[in-house]
């Protein structure tokens, strides 16, 4: 096993092309943008990028988007998969049949029906696009999420919507690492009651599955762009286009900027599997 891509030089040719087919535009887009004129390179685009304003007003309004669409999905699923997977273990494939249900619905039409949802619950609108204008009437968005704008309230919930695969998957995948029942029972029998079960003892557990979660549901939203652009948010992924289509150099350092992102998101991912394969269950945090 240790030589077996030697062994196999089958192996070794497919490992090749596919390392090519990954590397070899990237390496296009790259040098790409550190053209400045014909034979010479620098980092004029990136410069250009990085001292605009909307490019920061952008990036963080996605970031916070991002965190608080984490906030709500760990809110939402770490108590529903706990409970299914510690008393429902038959209603498991129930959830796992609805955590793939927003790769069957496609962006376009998960974004268009949750605006004609809270136009007809009695949102002011002037058209699909404007559901934001005014104050939304509909009870759901009365209150202030994070003390976010109800526009940026109702794209984090819908992106809530579209992570939910990753979320569950992360969540379930650490549910199943640990002796969930053990754990409990052992915590109840020294007098502790459900919700500090799920906090002092089940949570220091998934603490890999959580931020795994996190890190998915960052690139998710750091680079969807479909509903952000049908709800009329100026997100990091709506600028990206929009300098693609004005200026091909700068386009070509926020592409690369972009994958620097999501690399360094799914390092994470990595190194966090890693640790949680190599790391004791613990209870309450001690060994």
């Amino acid at each position: 096993m240790k030589h077996g891509l030697l062994r196999n030089p089958w192996n070794l040719l497919w490992l090749v092309l596919a390392a090519l087919y990954f590397l070899v535009p990237l390496y296009g887009t790259a040098e790409f943008s550190l053209e400045t004129t014909p034979g010479h390179h620098g980092f004029d685009a990136y410069q250009a990028v990085l001292g605009q304003s909307q490019f920061w007003s952008t990036f963080s309004l996605s970031l916070e988007i991002a965190g608080c669409t984490v906030v709500i999905s760990l809110l939402l699923m770490l108590p529903t998969v706990f409970w299914v997977h510690l008393k429902l273990p038959r209603l498991r494939p129930v959830l796992d049949v609805i955590a793939v249900l927003p790769f069957v619905v496609p962006p376009v039409t998960l974004a268009v029906g949750i605006l004609r949802l809270f136009e007809a619950g009695g949102a002011q609108t002037s058209g699909i696009g404007n559901v934001f204008i005014g104050q939304p009437s509909n009870w759901l968005l009365s209150g202030s999420i994070f003390n976010l704008p109800p526009g940026i309230q109702l794209l984090a919930l819908a992106y809530v919507i579209l992570a939910l695969p990753f979320t569950y998957r992360a969540l379930d995948a650490g549910m199943r690492a640990i002796d969930l029942r053990t754990l409990s029972e052992a915590a109840q029998s020294l007098g502790s009651g459900w919700l500090k079960v799920l906090l002092w003892i089940i949570l220091p557990n998934l603490r890999s599955a959580m931020l795994s979660a996190a890190f998915l549901t960052l690139t998710l939203v750091m680079g969807e762009y479909t509903m952000a652009s049908l709800m009329l948010l100026n997100t990091f992924p709506i600028y990206m286009f929009q300098i693609g289509n004005e200026q091909a150099y700068q386009a070509a350092a926020l592409a690369v900027i972009s994958l620097l992102l999501t690399w360094i998101a799914l390092l994470g991912v990595l190194v966090l599997g890693r640790t949680t394969n190599d790391r004791e269950v613990r209870i309450g945090g001690a060994h």
